[in-house]
């Protein structure tokens, strides 16, 4: 069975990252597949801050990515790039931890100014951690959705579909390499 890792990235509970998330796991859940979610926020901040890879909360974070055959990595964009508490998760991987695994990102942010963090921020933190394939990420202009809690409704519709169509192309990957 293929099983997909959902990594969010945002510092905060109630997000955008969060609804688009829920939205991503509704997709796979209804396909069948196998998904797991991990929010980095929920990770003990000293574990992550002082790079404790034996800390128990981060060695079964870490066991999430090794089992999966995939990643989808949503989180918001800070200052051109993602949070640091998505980096300091990432900075616990083992090197080459990503092997043999695609990977989806999904990012959000204000203005449309933000979309190459894609190219320039996630692709060669993917790249270094050995990701096999690195699919066309998603980018979410915020004034493209709204949410409550993990609700979130399409504000632009062709979003929705580039959305679900991104997942769905991950998921049509991982089952034929599998």
């Amino acid at each position: 069975m293929t099983n997909i890792l959902i990594i969010s990235g945002s510092p905060t509970s109630v997000s955008r990252t969060a609804a688009v998330a829920a939205f991503i796991k509704n997709i796979l859940d209804e396909k069948g597949t196998k998904v797991e979610h991990l929010s980095v926020r929920n990770l003990p901040a000293e574990a992550l801050l002082h790079a404790q890879f034996n800390h128990s909360e981060i060695k079964r974070a870490q066991k999430l990515v090794e089992e999966s055959d995939a990643l989808i990595v949503v989180s918001p964009v800070y200052k051109a790039s993602y949070p640091g508490i998505l980096k300091s998760f990432f900075d616990l991987i083992p090197e080459k931890g990503l092997a043999g695994k695609t990977v989806l990102p999904i990012a959000s942010g204000g203005t449309p100014a933000h979309l190459l963090t894609l190219e320039y921020a996630f692709k060669p933190l993917f790249s270094v951690l050995g990701a096999r394939e690195i699919l066309q990420g998603v980018y979410i202009v915020d004034a493209q959705v709204s949410y409550t809690g993990d609700e979130i409704k399409f504000v632009d519709p062709q979003l929705e579909e580039r959305l679900a169509s991104a997942v769905l192309e991950l998921l049509e990957k991982i089952v034929a390499i599998n």
